[in-house]
């Protein structure tokens, strides 16, 4: 179902983009003032207490202004009451936390709001660039309160945003032409709706919190964000964790990068494989008809052939590794990732 584009969400609009920039003023305080740093699966998923005190300023603000809407925050303790909602927000206090901890810019406040799974408004505020994004979708997207938009620029010449961690550890090694490293994917959505880039995609999964407010920027913006491969994302969903790579910008530079990253072979993770899934196929005859599908079964493939595979199943205490298999370095990327997703799915991983 989608949204009523005469829908009013002027008083929406106010509230976030309030919330947004009080968040921000919180995140600055706390950089300035320093602060500890926890993590929660590995070193590359710090949470300081700036995450939990914007997020409590957030959802405070949006639950008493809106009481009956749902509420899906990376911070807070999600439970069952929101899938019963038509409207939600989205919210990531600190996308980017890795940044934020380490000192560079590249973090942002993320506001979004889903009507009936559909992306229709966002927020996304950069307090160490003093950037403010905001998008309606069917009223257009602004930067730091101007009109903006897509770029021009032709696709062979698209400016792509990339995962900084990514492109470290592997994307370096692929030809893909104007790739620009940074942090928060959140950020990189805004500025792909504002016209600094024109498309990004990721190898790793990402969660609903990440992209709720760019996905409603570049919607609003008349671009497109989906999983690679084209599959729609339906936002609160039970389990907010997209899975698998996405892809997001402007039609006709997404339709050329995904066109470029079969070509070179760029590899992604898809988490939680299940039948329905088109990659399924990628397994083989004797797996298709016997393992079990969901939470046990993550692979990593690149243009149509399966690179790596971890099969896991319940433990005492978590867990555990029951078949691993692949090249060593697909391998040693995919399981940062079903670590990372065991760690959220509330169970350690046991090799």
């Amino acid at each position: 179902m989608l949204l009523d584009m005469s829908t009013d969400l002027t008083a929406e609009r106010a509230l976030a983009e309030a919330l947004a920039l009080k968040a921000g003023a919180l995140l600055m305080r706390h950089r300035a003032q320093g602060f500890a740093v926890e993590y929660k699966t590995s070193p590359d998923d710090p949470v300081t207490l700036a995450d939990t005190e914007a997020s409590a300023l957030i959802v405070a603000g949006l639950s008493a202004a809106f009481p009956d809407d749902g509420i899906l925050s990376e911070e807070l303790t999600d439970n069952a009451e929101r899938l019963s909602k038509s409207r939600v927000w989205i919210i990531d206090p600190i996308d980017g936390t890795k940044e934020y901890v380490e000192g560079s810019p590249d973090f942002c406040v993320s506001i979004g709001l889903s009507v009936n799974g559909e992306a229709v408004l966002g927020v996304v505020y950069a307090p160490a660039h003093q950037d403010l994004y905001l998008g309606v979708v069917g009223d257009g997207v602004w930067h730091n309160g101007t009109s903006s938009g897509f770029s021009a620029r032709p696709p062979e010449t698209a400016v792509i945003g990339v995962s900084d961690t990514e492109h470290k550890r592997e994307l370096h090694q692929y030809p893909i032409r104007n790739m620009q490293p940074s942090g928060s994917i959140a950020l990189k959505l805004a500025l792909i709706a504002s016209g600094a880039l024109d498309a990004t995609f990721t190898m790793s999964p990402r969660s609903e919190w990440d992209i709720a407010a760019g996905m409603a920027l570049i919607r609003a913006a008349g671009g497109v964000t989906t999983r690679r491969g084209g599959a729609a994302i339906a936002l609160n969903s039970p389990q907010p964790s997209i899975r698998r790579g996405l892809v997001a910008g402007r039609l006709d530079v997404v339709q050329w990068l995904e066109r470029e990253l079969w070509r070179l072979a760029v590899p992604e993770q898809q988490l939680a494989l299940v039948p329905s899934d088109a990659t399924w196929t990628l397994l083989s005859e004797a797996d298709q008809g016997t393992l079990p599908g969901g939470e046990a079964l993550h692979i990593r493939h690149a243009a149509g052939r399966l690179t790596a595979l971890i099969l896991l199943e319940a433990a005492e205490h978590g867990l555990s590794v029951v078949r691993a298999e692949g090249d060593a370095a697909d391998l040693r990327v995919l399981s940062r990732d079903v670590t990372r997703f065991a760690g959220e799915a509330g169970a350690g991983l046991k090799e």
